[in-house]
């Protein structure tokens, strides 16, 4: 495969030391996204879910969202750990991006304090920042992780590598 793992700095932490299954943990931080030329959610009570190979994926309290910002669209699809996904388009003004936010409204065991929270695809918004930091999308178009110089990688996603 050639994979060759980045060695955290200080303060960093590679997501290569992240669990299979994910682990979901508390953020502290202050997560901002900002779609539209508007910010459309802020929080202090973000979780993020922790994947082997993955950059970690933000969720936000649902009632952090600007008002009329979620839009459900039909569809779902399936994680092996979390279950059944169920998708929003993202709105603020005139802009829109289909199918940019998902959420478990029932998550598999384990999972449950994801219950009532979103993701974004941070590249598909305005801005996504954490701590003040602009976040960077991960690779590819099915993950959702989020980069900062926090982590390290290889990150999963890219052309290539989808056996890792």
């Amino acid at each position: 495969m050639g994979i060759s793992r980045e060695k955290p700095g200080p303060g960093q932490e590679s997501v290569w030391d992240y669990p299979r299954p994910p682990r979901v943990e508390n953020y502290p931080g202050v997560v901002v996204l900002e779609f539209g030329g508007q910010e459309i959610a802020r929080t202090q009570r973000a979780m993020r879910v922790l994947e082997t190979s993955h950059p970690p994926v933000f969720y936000v309290p649902q009632a952090d969202f600007a008002p009329g910002t979620l839009h459900r669209v039909d569809g779902t699809t399936w994680c092996e750990f979390k279950g059944a996904a169920t998708y929003y388009d993202v709105v603020a003004g005139s802009a829109r991006a289909e199918r940019s936010a998902w959420t478990y409204l029932e998550p598999t065991a384990g999972f449950e304090q994801l219950t009532g929270t979103i993701a974004v695809y941070p590249g598909r918004m305005d801005r996504c920042l954490v701590d003040n930091e602009v976040v960077q999308a991960q690779p590819g178009d099915f993950y959702g992780g989020w980069i900062t110089s926090k982590v390290v990688g290889p990150f999963k996603g890219a052309p290539g590598t989808w056996g890792w």
